[in-house]
């Protein structure tokens, strides 16, 4: 038979599933239920992660013989405490990391309680050492393959569970069972408050205007997506140039303006500055096609329009949060670029503007990771708070979950409630679109750090930002390391003056003057003149100080704008709409 006589082939039809109830969508609506299951976390990169592992571990006899004899020496060494059980100053074979605080009482040093911790430790190693060193491994998901191991690895640690945890043993001891009783109640009030969303007790304790955003002041601008908060001065003079604060969208403003005692806001105001403080709005479900150029120029751009019609004569000090502090250079390039010269400095507080090394907070993006999350934001239009919490809480969840269930749920505590505590529990939402764009265009494209990033169809360049810069890293911070804070010393060509500081993204940036934690800082300028120097050597030569980083950059505000002048009216001048008293409507919305 020719190929001329085969019967032609079938052309297929158009599917016949109706308009209605497309396929795509039923897709979509199934895998946004199963992202509520899994916490947000994509089932097919994390698959993917560890069969990447695994392949390379079956392929790797080396490796496997390295980890059986490894394992081997574990067994040894516990079995030679487990011989010593009886003298309890037979030194451990291993000791928990600095930060790990679960094991260090007097009672985990006594048998068998030192044994459980010891292979609970020698355990978690082992498995570190087992998908850290796999040769081959793509770095993202060598890095998805530990840290969720050792996610998995928390949840048994002995100190989770009455029988094998001996503080709370003797608490039950002490006080007759009436701990894990008070445990019980707690853990129902919690499951109580969360199904019915109620307020939290921190929430109630800590009101924004009552107990904490209490510094006076006055809305002085309100759009669709940004109140403008102006404060009132405290004297008759005042620095001549204004602070603009453009803290994050993923977070309501007030983290820098707590309670009086830890208010940076309050700080500023007192030592002569006029501040404002941009609000950003808590989007809702018609709020989804809002971008990031919206938060650019309904938000930042406005902002900086409005602060120059109340003092038309003076530059800005411009100070931004962690995304607020990206978004701020984003609208700071695309002024330099426009020769628009109304900024005065520029501060960046936690804040990164390369993204190649986001820490843990990159396990959470790639290509899976954001089609999973798009899922989940297209039902409501914008991802819930309490989603972003829980991904943060991940992080570190053995000080946020593990330890927390185990003061409250076992030993029957409850937890001190502070002002910080109760801002992180009020949490924000991000709109569908502008939260994938920032996604994939910061964290997993890096267009911004590499010039690729688009204002007005033509890219901005960090490079052309000329103006004096402060910027502020700190040495825990999980959600921006201070290594990559650091990198904006290769992405700019100006005077940059780096302070680290002790604690981490948000006790470190709120870290008063005064008496309270101990704290440290070190600071030191780079001129334009001057050569780069890499983070391990600044770090080695730079003088620790002690105290709050604080009145460090206060001193290098006033230095550039030294002059006094009366304080700018209240609000534009010809704006007499009454917009309220700080701190607003938007910081309300729940």
């Amino acid at each position: 038979m020719t190929d001329d006589s085969l019967p032609p082939t079938p052309v297929l039809e158009p599917s016949s599933t109706p308009q209605s109830f497309p396929l795509e969508d039923f897709d979509r609506a199934y895998r946004a239920q199963l992202a509520h299951l899994t916490q947000g976390i994509s089932p097919a990169s994390l698959v993917s992660a560890y069969m990447d592992w695994l392949v390379h571990l079956s392929i790797s006899p080396g490796k496997q013989i390295e980890l059986m004899h490894f394992a081997q020496q574990n067994l040894k060494q516990l079995t030679n405490q487990a011989m010593q059980s009886s003298n309890d100053a037979y030194p451990p074979c291993i000791e928990p990391l600095p930060q790990d605080q679960r094991f260090n009482t007097e009672q985990w040093k006594k048998w068998p309680f030192k044994l459980f911790y010891q292979s609970f430790l020698l355990n978690q190693q082992w498995w570190h050492r087992a998908t850290s060193g796999v040769v081959g491994v793509n770095a993202h998901h060598k890095q998805m393959a530990t840290f969720f191991a050792r996610q998995w690895l928390d949840m048994f640690s002995p100190s989770n569970f009455l029988l094998t945890n001996p503080e709370v043993l003797s608490e039950t001891i002490k006080t007759g069972g009436k701990n894990l009783l008070q445990g019980a109640q707690n853990q129902l009030h919690h499951a109580l408050q969360m199904a019915c969303g109620k307020p939290t007790a921190a929430a109630l304790k800590f009101r924004p205007g009552h107990e904490v955003a209490v510094t006076p002041g006055k809305v002085v601008f309100r759009n669709h997506l940004i109140e403008l908060i102006q404060y009132s001065p405290i004297g008759d003079t005042v620095f001549s140039d204004p602070i603009l604060i453009i803290p994050s969208w993923i977070m309501k403003f007030y983290i820098l303006d707590l309670s009086p005692e830890n208010s940076l806001v309050r700080y500023l105001v007192n030592q002569g500055h006029t501040v404002f403080m941009v609000s950003w709005k808590n989007p809702v479900e018609t709020d989804r096609d809002l971008g990031m150029n919206d938060y650019l120029k309904d938000g930042v751009m406005a902002a900086i329009d409005v602060v120059e019609s109340i003092a038309p004569t003076q530059k800005i000090q411009a100070t931004g949060y962690c995304l607020g502090g990206t978004l701020l250079a984003i609208a700071a390039a695309y002024m330099a670029r426009n020769n628009d010269e109304r900024l005065r400095t520029l501060t960046f507080l936690a804040s990164e503007l390369d993204f190649t090394e986001p820490g843990e907070l990159g396990l959470f993006i790639d290509e899976s990771q954001l089609a999973y999350l798009e899922d989940l934001m297209s039902e409501k239009g914008y991802l819930d708070g309490k989603q972003m919490a829980g991904a943060f809480s991940m992080l570190n969840s053995r000080d946020l979950v593990w330890s927390r269930m185990q003061h409250e749920y076992l030993m029957g505590h409850c937890l001190p409630i502070s002002a910080l505590t109760a801002w992180n529990a009020d949490a924000t939402r991000m709109p569908y679109r502008q939260h994938l764009e920032y996604l994939r265009s910061l964290y997993l494209k890096n267009e911004l750090a590499e010039g690729r990033y688009l204002v007005e169809q033509r890219p901005i360049a960090l490079s052309d930002i000329r103006i004096p810069v402060f910027v502020v890293a700190t040495e825990k911070d999980t959600v921006s390391p201070w290594f990559s804070v650091y990198k904006i010393h290769l992405l700019t060509d100006t005077e940059i003056t780096f302070c680290l500081t002790s604690g981490g993204h948000n006790v470190g940036i709120v870290n008063p003057p005064g008496p309270g934690p101990v704290r440290s800082f070190k600071i030191a300028t780079r001129m334009r003149s001057e050569h780069y120097v890499d983070p391990a050597t600044w770090f080695d030569s730079v003088t620790s100080h002690e105290g709050s980083w604080w009145p460090s950059w206060e001193d290098w505000l006033k230095a550039h704008s030294a002059k006094c002048n009366p304080p700018p009216p209240m609000g534009q001048p010809k704006h007499n709409k009454k917009l309220g008293k700080a701190p607003g409507h938007y910081v309300l919305s729940v």
